[in-house]
C-alpha cells in the first residue's frame, strides 16, 4: 500500500488570493496551502497504516492531492517584507487559471528520424494506431511531420522510375524494405543516380535501355546480371534468393556496382522498392502549426478548428518535441482546480476563473458576483481577516502551527485590522493574533509598526505601482468603480505619496475619461482617511455616500498644463474628502458607496 501511495501522481490544486494582492491574500494562501498539504500527508499516513483495510473515501481523496500557494499579481512592499521575515519564497504567479495544452491528454507519439523509410514509418503508424509521425532532429527539435496521406501520395508518385534516386534513398533502407542481403557495396551509401529497371528482356536488348547508375531488378540468369553490370548499372537486385556467382561479385566490385539479394519475386520488389524512400522526401516542413505546453487552450482552439490538419505537435519551453494533440483531445480536457482565499468576486479573481473547478472559498468579505457550476465548501465569517479563519481551521483540524506560519498569519491580521484599529477587528482577531504572536515570539504592536513602516516606504515605487499595490474594482448593477488604498503610520508620508501619485492620476484620467476611481490615503495612527475622487461623477457619489461623515472637502487643482481627456474634454475636478474614523474599505467605505447607489 505504501508503494502505491509513493508512486501515485497527485492532483495539483492552486490556493490563490485576489488580483493586486495584499498581505492577507498572500499569507492566507501560503498558510492554507500548508494546512491542506499537512492534512493530505496525514491522510496518506492513515492509509499506509490501514494495512489494506477499508478506509473512508474522503481520506483517499484528500491523500491524492497536493496544494500550491499562488499569487494573482505583484507583491507590495509590506508583503515582500513579511515573506522575507518568515523565510518564505514568493508564491507561484498565476494570472490565468485557464487550461493549458499541458492539461490536455498529449499523445506521446515517439519522434522519428528523417532517414526512416516510408515502409517502416507505415508499420510504426499501424503498431501505434496513429496517422501522423513527427520527424525530429538529434537535438529533439521538430523538423517536420509526415502523415499516412503523405505516404499514400508517395506511392502515386512512385511511378516515376527516377524518384528513388532523386530523393537519395539509403541502401540501408532498401535492404530493410526488401529484407535483402548486401553481397557487394556499402550499406551506408546512398542510391543517388539512375532509374529502376526490370531485366526481362534478352541481354542484347538490355544493353540498349540500361543507363549508368540504374537499379536493375533481375533473376538468377547469369547473362542478365553480367549485361547489367557491363552496361554501368549502379545496383542489381537479385530476386527469389538466387545464388550469385563469385565472378559476378568480382565484376560488380570492379565496376562499383552494388549487389543485393532478396527473397521476394520481381513483381513484389518492383512494387515495394519505392517504400524504401526516406520520409524526408515527403514530410511537411513549411507552415506547420505547433503549440507549446504553456499555451492556453482558449488561444489554440480556433486555430485547430479552422485547420484541416489532424494532429498538431506540442513543444516544451525549449522547443523540444513532447507529443501530439488533436481536436478530440478537447473532449477529455481536465479543468484546473483552485481554492480561493480572501475574495469571492469575479472581477477580483484570476482570469478565466469560470473555466476552473473551484473547490473551496475562504473569505471574510461580502458575498460577491462569483458563481460556481457545482457546490463548493464556502466558509465566510464576519471577522477582520481571512488569516483569522485560516488560524481557526488549523485549530479545528488539530494541525500544528510552525513559528513561520504563525508569523505569516499574524502579519495578515495586523495588516487587515490596521494593528487592531480598524472597525473590522473582532475579539477573535485579537485572540488569534495574541496566540500567533506567542508562537512566533513577537510583540504585535512593535512588529506591526515595523511592518507598516516597511510597507509605506515607497521611494523606489513608481506612481502606478503605488496605485495598484492594494487596488480593487467593484461592480454594483451597471456602476463600476475602483478603490486603491494606501496606509501609513505617518501623515507626512501620506502627503508625499499623494504628491507622487498625482501625475499618474492625471494620465489615467486622460486615458480612461469615463471611469470613476478613488484613492484612500489612510493614516493608521490617527484612524482617519483622505478620499481622493477622480473621474466624472466620482465626487458627487462620494459626497452623497459620506455626507454625514466628511469633516471637510477640498478641490485639488490639476497642473496648469493638464490638458484634456482622450475625448477632447476638460479633466473633471479632483475632489478630496477628509473622513475621520474611516479606515476600512470593506466595512466602512464600500457599504456607504452601496447605500448611496441604492438611493
Amino acid at each position: 500500500m505504501g508503494m502505491t501511495m509513493q508512486t501515485q501522481k497527485k492532483t495539483k490544486i492552486y490556493v490563490v488570493g485576489h488580483k493586486n494582492p495584499d498581505t492577507d491574500s498572500i499569507c492566507s494562501a501560503i498558510a492554507y496551502a500548508n494546512l491542506k498539504n499537512a492534512l493530505a500527508t496525514r491522510a496518506e499516513q492513515l492509509m499506509e497504516c490501514s494495512m489494506g483495510e477499508a478506509v473512508d473515501p474522503s481520506v483517499l481523496q484528500e491523500a491524492e492531492k497536493y496544494f500550491v500557494a499562488a499569487r494573482a499579481g505583484q507583491l507590495n512592499a509590506e508583503t515582500t517584507f513579511v515573506l522575507s521575515q518568515f523565510h518564505q519564497r514568493i508564491p507561484h504567479y498565476l494570472n490565468n487559471i485557464g487550461t493549458r495544452v499541458s492539461d490536455m491528454e498529449i499523445h506521446r507519439v515517439p519522434g522519428i528520424h528523417r532517414d526512416m523509410s516510408l515502409k517502416k514509418a507505415w508499420e510504426m503508424m499501424a503498431s501505434l494506431n496513429v496517422v501522423t509521425l513527427p520527424v525530429i532532429r538529434e537535438d529533439q527539435t521538430l523538423e517536420g511531420m509526415i502523415t499516412i496521406n503523405d505516404i499514400a501520395l508517395s506511392y502515386m508518385q512512385g511511378q516515376d522510375s527516377q524518384l528513388l534516386s532523386k530523393v537519395h534513398t539509403s541502401y540501408r533502407n532498401i535492404l530493410e524494405t526488401l529484407d535483402a542481403e548486401m553481397l557487394v557495396g556499402d550499406p551506408e551509401a546512398l542510391y543517388e543516380k539512375g532509374e529502376v529497371e526490370i531485366a526481362t528482356a534478352a541481354p542484347e536488348v538490355m544493353e540498349e535501355y540500361i543507363q549508368p547508375g540504374d537499379m536493375v531488378i533481375t533473376g538468377n540468369r547469369y547473362e542478365s546480371q553480367l549485361s547489367a553490370i557491363e552496361s554501368g548499372a549502379g545496383c542489381i537486385v537479385v530476386c527469389l534468393g538466387a545464388a550469385v556467382s563469385k565472378s559476378i561479385r568480382r565484376l560488380a566490385e570492379q565496376h562499383g556496382c552494388t549487389v543485393l539479394v532478396t527473397p521476394y519475386d520481381t513483381y513484389r520488389v518492383a512494387r515495394q522498392v519505392s517504400q524504401a524512400m526516406p520520409v524526408s522526401a515527403f514530410m511537411k516542413t513549411e507552415g506547420l502549426k505547433v503549440f507549446h505546453e504553456k499555451d492556453y487552450t482558449d488561444d489554440i482552439k480556433d486555430v485547430m478548428m479552422s485547420s484541416r490538419t489532424r494532429d498538431f505537435a506540442v513543444l516544451d519551453k525549449d522547443d523540444h518535441y513532447v507529443g501530439l494533440i488533436s481536436r478530440r483531445n478537447f473532449l477529455g480536457i481536465k479543468k484546473r482546480q483552485i481554492i480561493l482565499v480572501d475574495h469571492n468576486e469575479r472581477s477580483q479573481a484570476v482570469d478565466n476563473i469560470e473555466t476552473a473547478v473551484i473547490l473551496e472559498i475562504i473569505d471574510h468579505h461580502r458575498i460577491g458576483s462569483l458563481e460556481t457550476m457545482e457546490p463548493v465548501y464556502f466558509r465566510n465569517e464576519p471577522i477582520g481577516c481571512t488569516a483569522s479563519i485560516v488560524y481557526k481551521i488549523y485549530r479545528e483540524r488539530n494541525v500544528e502551527i510552525s513559528p513561520d506560519i504563525a508569523g505569516l498569519l499574524l502579519s495578515a491580521i495586523l495588516s487587515d485590522t490596521l494593528i487592531f484599529r480598524s472597525p473590522t477587528c473582532t475579539e477573535f482577531d485579537r485572540h488569534a493574533a495574541e496566540d500567533l504572536a506567542k508562537i512566533a515570539g513577537l510583540d504585535p504592536e512593535q512588529y506591526g509598526a515595523q511592518m507598516f513602516e516597511a510597507g509605506s516606504d515607497l521611494k523606489a515605487k513608481t506612481p502606478e505601482e503605488i496605485f495598484y499595490q492594494d487596488y480593487k474594482r467593484f461592480e454594483f448593477g451597471e456602476t463600476f468603480f475602483s478603490v486603491s488604498q494606501i496606509s501609513s503610520m505617518s501623515s507626512a508620508e501620506l502627503g508625499r505619496i499623494q504628491k507622487k501619485v498625482m501625475p499618474f492620476l492625471e494620465r489615467h484620467m486622460k486615458e480612461q475619461p469615463k471611469e470613476k476611481f478613488y484613492v484612500v490615503l489612510t493614516d493608521i495612527l490617527r484612524s482617519s482617511s483622505r478620499l481622493l475622487c477622480v473621474g466624472p461623477g466620482a465626487g458627487a457619489l462620494a459626497r452623497e455616500a459620506f455626507k454625514n461623515y466628511a469633516s471637510s472637502e477640498q478641490t485639488i487643482p490639476w497642473p496648469a498644463k493638464a490638458g484634456k481627456t482622450s475625448q477632447d474634454e476638460p479633466l473633471p475636478e479632483l475632489i478630496a474628502l477628509e473622513l475621520p474614523g474611516m479606515v476600512s474599505r470593506k466595512k466602512q467605505l464600500i457599504p456607504h458607496f452601496i447605500e448611496a447607489l441604492n438611493g
